[in-house]
């Protein structure tokens, strides 16, 4: 018996469950078969890829966006990636790696604000629980750790972003 053949049996046949909850279980089926089939897709289209790339190609991932972390060129670790706060350069330094390829447009700013986001609501958490400030001095202080963290992250995000890209071989790298 099916998946589907087990919810719908158990949606019909359990007294518990009202008209409501039916919905629910079809809803859930439906979930499942979108699951499935994005699944089945990202599979062919993973064996569809490896087959057109070949080992050459490969650059390794983890040493480029570390490079990309300390600001660094991702291929040679040496020159610098930016020239300003947030302005790459458009090759590097030291081994003329064109730069100008990169597109980070909005991912480092989202990338910042969902770890600074996660990281002051542990703050607050850690902060309220343990020393119950005032609310006024609470918001104060939380506000300049967002702010200087956030103005840490951002260019180390850009970095990584680009690192990223250029590991991938993204927008003509």
């Amino acid at each position: 018996m099916g998946l589907k053949q087990q919810l719908g049996y158990f949606a019909n046949h359990c007294n518990i469950i009202t008209r409501s909850k039916k919905k629910i279980v079809w809803i859930m089926i439906a979930y499942l078969k979108l699951i499935s089939y994005i699944g089945a897709a990202t599979k062919k289209a993973r064996v569809m890829t490896d087959d057109v790339q070949t080992s050459e190609d490969d650059r390794d991932l983890k040493p480029a966006v570390m490079k990309g972390l300390r600001l660094k060129c991702p291929n040679c670790g040496d020159g610098d990636l930016l020239h300003s706060y947030l302005k790459v350069n458009d090759e590097c330094s030291a081994c003329s790696q064109p730069l100008h390829y990169q597109r980070a447009d909005d991912g480092p700013a989202y990338l910042t604000i969902l770890l600074v986001g996660h990281l002051l609501g542990f703050g607050l958490h850690i902060s309220w629980v343990a020393w119950r400030p005032d609310p006024w001095v609470l918001a104060i202080g939380m506000s300049i750790v967002s702010v200087g963290l956030a103005l840490f992250l951002l260019p180390r995000m850009k970095g990584m972003i680009v690192g990223y890209q250029w590991a991938k071989r993204l927008h003509g790298f």
